[in-house]
């Protein structure tokens, strides 16, 4: 499960643009906490914000973001084994790059 979700983290990482929240970070915000549901073959079932980050815009481009990078690598067989869903839980720090915390 944890080299799953650090592998889904590092594809957001990796492909992510800053351009598409540089006009939102002007204004006040917060660090989103968002739980992303992924389902065994690869698709999004949910994402979901524990915590907002205060502005729409932030929270709608995190949206389009995750599910931008659409399929995400299938489960392995043992963990399909298990599991057909997996939430990943991670604080976004977004400034000059994103980080997931």
């Amino acid at each position: 499960i944890i080299l799953y979700a650090e592998a889904w983290t590092r594809k957001i990482q990796m492909n992510m643009t800053f351009d598409i929240v540089r006009e939102a970070l002007k204004q006040p915000h917060t660090d989103p906490l968002v739980t992303v549901a992924i389902r065994s073959d690869g698709s999004v079932e949910s994402v979901a914000f524990v915590a907002s980050s205060g502005v729409p815009a932030i929270d709608a481009a995190i949206r389009r973001i995750v599910q931008g990078q659409v399929p995400y690598p299938p489960f392995p067989p043992l963990l399909t084994r298990d599991y057909d869903v997996l939430e990943i839980r991670r604080t976004w720090h977004i400034d000059t790059a994103i980080r997931l915390y």
